[in-house]
């Protein structure tokens, strides 16, 4: 039975819920995009739900390695999981698992991480995550979608302590529900881009950290809407803006979670890393090409990915598997002792698969002993191509189709995020991305016209 995130049992919940005053429950999962679907059911059928799970169209949900002659799926709420929705009194949220004719459903997102978890932690490792959102708040404006903040015009933005001020009711209402939720939220700004914000919760355990990020995207889209804009963590949504990110922190800590296996104040090279940290990042960097398909699965990311600087004047966007200390031109990051960065990951990545494809690369950096090579301490934009094919440098891959290609050829990262029906995960997921890519390919834009219809 996979593992959940902590020891919250049925009647623990129930006990919970009511002294909350409880009245309806989310039965939550996503699907492979790491869309939340969900049923509302009355604490009346509290029993039900928990026992026997809401049931589901699994078809119907998105990609779920279901076709319409499948039978339901079910899915089954983590007690551990419970969230009280901030906004909304009486109405919480369990995430789920989704099981089918009472087994486990291997195309299930959240399974496929608590597996990975698992198999982790008979190999005496706990993965610990952090994971900083970042997102656009926008609004409809004659068909067009546009910045809600008309004022948020500086050509550097970041840090703008005015336009923080002019959303100051959103963003430190999102800050007061994460710390009622028990969250810690520790700080929120206006990041890179117009318009654009980040507001950071406490690292925990992988699945714990998933859980939050899958609610805190629905939590900014849901607060958004109520107030008649919308949210946006989509990787590129302006051309001429810097993108949305959804950097990944990384350490694994023995299994009480009381030691930090990554850290090492001795560390001859100085970042505070141990070996095994390491050979972690340097499995990352192996396997940088499979685990981007999975950190940056749709079209729209490789728009972010390795772009030249937008009017802010850097794209603080990854273009090489390369790492380093406090430089953000490179893919990972070792921002302080102990842990790693993984800045190639964005906003539309499912946060289950994002962690268990790191891990199940990191893994086999450690039991490789994977070497990632000294740090990089240049400004790696500033390389030519022929600079950068000289040092060996890992260049990303420029699209979706390149990157699951490489995903599909990844033997380590078939094996870690499991079997299908008559197939690995990689595969459909790979035959979905692919799919999804071609329909992208299919559409001729305005720029092709622009560019090619009288060029002849």
């Amino acid at each position: 039975m996979a593992v959940t995130a902590g020891s919250m049992t049925k009647e623990d919940l129930r006990e919970r819920a009511k002294a909350d005053g409880i009245e309806f429950f989310f039965a939550q999962f996503v699907d492979m995009h790491g869309k939340p679907n969900a049923k509302l059911v009355p604490m009346s059928n509290f029993d039900s739900m928990m026992d026997e799970g809401a049931g589901f169209a699994g078809f119907a949900a998105g990609p779920m390695g279901q076709t319409p002659a499948s039978p339901d799926v079910a899915a089954m709420p983590d007690p551990s999981s419970y969230t009280p929705v901030p906004f909304k009194p009486g109405l919480a949220r369990l995430a789920c698992n989704i099981t089918v004719e009472g087994e486990p459903w291997p195309y299930c997102p959240r399974t496929i991480l608590c597996n990975a978890v698992e198999r982790a932690a008979a190999l005496g490792y706990r993965l610990k995550v952090g994971i900083e959102l970042e997102f656009f708040l926008v609004k409809e404006r004659d068909g067009q979608i546009v910045l809600l903040d008309d004022l948020d015009t500086l050509d550097q933005p970041c840090y703008d302590m005015k336009g923080l001020t002019r959303n100051y009711e959103f963003i430190s209402t999102l800050s007061k529900y994460q710390n009622g939720l028990g969250w810690g939220n520790y700080a929120n700004d206006h990041e890179d881009a117009n318009g654009q914000f980040e507001s950071n919760f406490e690292y925990d355990d992988a699945l714990v950290t998933a859980d939050r990020a899958i609610f805190f995207r629905y939590l900014v889209h849901a607060m958004a809407q109520e107030r008649g804009y919308l949210a946006t963590f989509m990787p590129k949504p302006f051309a001429n803006l810097t993108g949305n990110g959804a950097h990944l922190h990384l350490s694994l800590w023995d299994p009480s979670g009381e030691t930090n296996l990554f850290a090492d104040e001795a560390d001859p090279r100085g970042l505070g890393l141990a070996p095994i940290g390491y050979s972690f990042l340097g499995g990352i960097i192996e396997h940088a090409e499979a685990v981007l398909a999975i950190g940056a699965p749709t079209v729209n990311s490789y728009k972010r990915i390795g772009v030249g600087a937008p009017t802010s004047g850097a794209t603080w966007s990854p273009a090489y598997a390369t790492y380093g200390m406090n430089n953000r031109t490179q893919a990972i990051r070792i921002p302080a002792p102990g842990r790693i960065e993984i800045r190639a990951i964005d906003g539309s990545a499912n946060p289950y698969l994002a962690a268990a494809a790191v891990l199940g690369a990191g893994i086999d950096g450690i039991e490789k002993d994977t070497n990632p090579g000294e740090p990089n301490t240049e400004n790696l934009y500033t390389l030519t191509e022929a600079e950068v094919a000289a040092r060996g440098i890992k260049t990303l891959p420029a699209t979706l189709l390149d990157a699951v290609r490489h995903l599909q050829g990844d033997a380590v990262l078939q094996d870690w995020l499991g079997q299908g029906v008559g197939e690995s995960y990689v595969d459909y997921f790979v035959q979905t991305k692919k799919a999804e890519f071609n329909e992208y390919h299919a559409e001729v834009s305005d720029w092709e016209r622009r560019k090619y219809l009288t060029l002849f």
